[in-house]
């Protein structure tokens, strides 16, 4: 869906995004994420058509694109529902009510269909730019931070909304929250001051920082245990989380999976839960950015 090649991106002396190579497939769910000023809104903007590359070359797939800007913001004296039949109609040229409400009650809206939207939330008013550019059925979607200013459950019911556009739609979806991005992104790429130092499928950056570890919480106090654990032969890491839980790494799992109870037991640990510690995008993020 989305092909760049050595996509160059300068405001004077500062460049923004350099030499990026971009591969999109169609009907993914792509995460682009990187730390504050990466590059990240410069480059769904040039997707887009928004802004103009410095150099370098963009093909997109399709010319049924719905983008979501950060801070979306609409006219205060329009509803809920003008807004996103507007939206419907520039787009295709026609209207249709049935499919205005139901976008509406998908993201969540459907009661403050006839409401001012000068009124609303600042959530609020995400939501509904999820239902303006969702509303047309684009075949590309390019969604910068869509989950930043709502509660918990508005980043549910968006975070769903995404996942069920796979296949139907090629979703580019910026986000700081890394979390987000682990549970419904396919694939991930990573900018750091401007350049794509990962890109790849979510699994492909998991695979090799993943290493054999358990999260064990325990009755304090913990100090006799992370002590007698520190001496196991097999035990290659001990680390202290808080006061109740405990990391414990090995370099083999079947030996961990089979020892490290007896070796709690031993350690005479009064144990509350022991649960795999799978390392989260998060973790590796921070140590790729490094």
């Amino acid at each position: 869906m989305i092909t760049t090649r050595s996509l160059t991106k300068r405001y004077g002396a500062t460049v923004a995004l350099d030499r990026v190579d971009l591969a999109v497939t169609r009907g993914s769910v792509y995460g682009l994420v990187g730390p504050n000023g990466a590059g990240k809104t410069t480059l769904l903007g040039i997707l887009s058509g928004l802004r103009r590359a410095t150099d370098g070359a963009v093909e997109v797939g399709t010319t049924r694109v719905g983008v979501l800007p950060d801070t979306p913001l609409f006219d205060d004296w329009l509803t809920a529902c003008e807004v996103v039949d507007l939206s419907l109609r520039l787009t295709t040229g026609e209207s249709n009510p049935e499919r205005v409400a139901a976008m509406l009650a998908e993201t969540g809206i459907a009661d403050a269909a006839d409401r001012a939207v000068g009124g609303f939330s600042r959530g609020m008013l995400q939501r509904l730019g999820v239902a303006a550019t969702l509303v047309s059925r684009p075949e590309l979607v390019l969604l910068d931070e869509p989950c930043s200013a709502l509660d918990p459950l508005g980043r549910r019911e968006v975070l769903d909304l995404i996942a069920r556009l796979r296949g139907d739609a090629t979703v580019v979806f910026s986000s700081h929250i890394l979390a987000d991005v682990q549970e419904v992104c396919d694939t991930v790429g990573i900018l750091r001051r401007g350049r794509l130092i990962f890109e790849g499928p979510l699994e492909n950056l998991l695979v090799g920082k993943a290493r054999p570890q358990y999260l064990v919480r325990l009755r304090p106090p913990i100090e006799r245990v992370v002590d007698s654990l520190q001496r196991v032969a097999w035990i290659d890491e001990v680390t202290v989380v808080d006061p109740e839980r405990i990391r414990v790494g090995a370099a083999d799992l079947e030996t961990l999976e089979r020892e490290l109870t007896p070796a709690l037991a031993t350690a005479g640990a009064r144990v509350v839960s022991i649960s795999p510690d799978a390392p989260s995008l998060e973790d590796v993020f921070l140590e790729v950015i490094r």
